[in-house]
This record gives structure tokens, C-alpha cells and sequence, in this order.
């Protein structure tokens, strides 16, 4: 077998791989399909989780259980599921030694419903696949605690903010305005339903949620009418640009990741008293997005721009540190 690892600073790997024996409370998944995820890419940039690490990659997964231990309950071979990397005490393709990209995923102290989730009848492996970075998306919506009337702005439009898209939407969240440079995350964006889709580099992006979202006088200024804004990109001037144009009490969420401290107008802030927060993960997500497969399952596969075989992987992460992609996903070979 095979795995995928860092092995310092930009050096990733496809590794020869021997994986160990499963003990009476462990499973062994046969990965099927495995997606490509921004922080894959931030830890290949970082040279492993701690830096300098050797570090196992891939949580994004789905496959068929073709081992169970004796001390498992719930759990048959040949059952197709999902795997919850945050429940695994090893924190699989997220620094410990076990990774998604492998042919066989050995899942420690697994638990149904828990760490091991299954798929609904109906749903590709693909669209399985799919559940971590959604759930993360999920988290990110739940947060900015918003709900339909509310009038959202989201920054960057790749597998995450794609995703926040899919819920604003499904929720019922009409006003809802998607920010990325790249034209084809942009039209991916409008084909979810959108209020409007723009570059914020090519327009006047504060007279522009204006006319969609409106002006609310706040403390001697007027601020737009947006109540949301998610940061899904991580560019270092969002932080201050919503802090500049935000209305009294907007509430802002930040889901990417950023390497560095930000600056940012503290003093402007007090005359909208605005909430800042962050999300990460999906603490209680993974079953939500689940139970919502079967009816979105259509508009999921449309968020995947590729699909490569395991063996051409290094292919994978090179697109997906292109504008151009969504969700790169991989197919393991039988």
C-alpha cells in the first residue's frame, strides 16, 4: 500500500506503506474516495503538524468497512460510511499517524455514529466524501447565527465558501452575496442561487452591497445593511474593510486560516459594536449534513471541478492550489 506524507517544508510524498494491525475496538476502511482540503495544502506549506513533522495527510474520506474488531459494536464489513477525523483519538490526516490517503484507513477506538457515520443509501462515494469540508461549512453558517430575512456576505468562493453558500441558501437566506477573484468559483456561486456574485478587486465593493443590502445610519455614520459576514478567504484586508463599512451590531465569522496577527480598527468598532468570532471544525455538524445528502446530493457532485485516480495525487494537490478548482477529489483504485 501506499500513503501520502510531508516530509518537511513543500515535500510531500507518496510513501510505500504498511498498515498496522487493527486491535478488538478498531475498524479498517477501504477508502474509496478521498477529497483534497486548503489545510492539506497549509500543512505542506508549514512542512508538517508540528512543523518539521513527518505528517500523514487526508481526512476527507469514504469507503467500505472491511474490518471490524471484536470489541466494535454497530459497525459490519461491507458497510459504506463516512469517517469523522475529529472523533478519532488520532486526529487522523490532521497530525497523528493515520491519513485518508492511503488504500486502507485503520479508524482507532472506532464508534458508530460517532467516528465511523454511515452513508445513506443512494449517495457516490463522492458526495460522502464530501461531508467533512461541508459540516465545516455548516459550522461556519451556525455561527453567524443568521437566518431568512438576514442579508449575508461571504469571502471566497473554494470548497468552504462554497459550501456556506449551499446552506445559507438551503436555509432559506435569499440576500446573500459571494466574493472571490476567480470567475469560475464566481459562476459556481451563482449557479447555487446567489444574490450576486463579484470580484471585489474590480468593483467598489462598499457601494455595491449598498445597492443590494442597503445603508443603516449607526452612531453620526451610515453603515451597509449587511447583518453577516463569513471570511472564508483569509486575504489580511477583510478584517478591516467589514470593520470600516459595518452596520450596528453586524456579526462577522472567520473560518480561514491566517498564519499571521492581523491589525485592525479597534476604534471604529465602537460605534457599531459589532461581534467578531471564528468557527472551526464541526463539533456536532457531520449528521446534519448526513441527514441532508439525498435532497442535495445533485448540487454536492456539482461542487467537485475534479476527479483524479490515487496514483496521480501530486496532480491532485497541484490543482487544487489552483483558482480555477473547487473540491479535488480522489478515487482510489480497486
Amino acid at each position: 500500500m501506499e500513503l501520502l506524507k510531508i516530509h518537511g517544508v513543500g515535500d510531500v510524498r507518496l510513501d510505500s506503506y504498511q498498515r498496522p494491525a487493527a486491535g478488538p475496538k478498531d475498524v479498517v476502511v477501504k477508502m474509496k474516495s478521498v477529497g483534497i482540503c486548503g489545510s492539506d495544502l497549509s500543512y505542506i506549506k508549514m512542512g508538517g503538524i508540528p512543523p518539521g513533522a513527518e505528517t500523514a495527510l487526508g481526512h476527507e474520506g469514504a469507503g467500505e468497512v472491511m474490518e471490524v474488531g471484536a470489541e466494535v459494536e454497530g459497525i459490519s464489513v461491507g458497510s459504506p460510511v463516512i469517517v469523522n477525523p475529529m472523533m478519532t483519538p488520532s486526529n487522523i490526516g490532521s497530525g497523528g499517524p493515520e491519513g485518508a490517503f492511503t488504500q486502507e484507513l485503520l479508524v482507532r477506538e472506532a464508534r458508530l455514529g460517532d467516528s465511523i457515520l454511515p452513508i445513506p443509501e443512494g449517495i457516490s462515494y463522492d458526495v460522502a466524501a464530501m461531508c467533512e469540508p461541508l459540516a465545516v461549512a455548516m459550522h461556519g453558517v451556525n455561527r453567524a447565527e443568521v437566518k431568512p430575512g438576514d442579508k449575508v456576505v461571504v469571502f471566497g468562493c473554494g470548497p468552504i465558501g462554497l459550501g456556506m453558500l449551499l446552506w445559507l441558501i438551503d436555509r432559506g437566506i435569499t440576500d446573500v452575496v459571494a466574493l472571490d477573484l476567480s470567475e469560475e468559483r464566481l459562476e459556481r456561486a451563482r449557479a447555487l442561487g446567489v444574490q450576486a456574485a463579484l470580484d471585489p478587486t474590480k468593483v467598489d465593493l462598499r457601494a455595491e452591497l449598498a445597492k443590494l443590502h442597503g445603508e443603516v445610519p449607526s452612531y453620526g455614520r451610515v453603515g451597509v445593511g449587511t447583518d453577516a459576514y463569513i471570511d472564508a478567504a483569509g486575504a489580511p484586508n477583510i478584517l478591516t474593510d467589514v470593520i470600516m463599512m459595518a452596520k450596528f451590531h453586524a456579526r462577522m465569522v472567520i473560518t480561514a486560516a491566517y498564519m499571521k496577527p492581523l491589525e485592525f480598527p479597534v476604534g471604529r468598532m465602537l460605534t457599531s459594536e459589532m461581534t467578531i468570532t471564528t468557527a472551526v471544525g464541526y463539533p456536532t455538524e457531520m449528521p446534519e449534513v448526513i441527514a441532508a445528502m439525498p435532497r442535495l446530493k445533485d448540487k454536492i457532485a456539482a461542487m467537485i471541478s475534479h476527479k483524479l485516480p490515487f496514483k496521480d495525487v501530486m496532480k491532485g494537490l497541484e490543482i487544487a492550489a489552483t483558482p480555477s478548482s473547487a473540491k479535488v477529489m480522489i478515487e482510489m483504485e480497486d
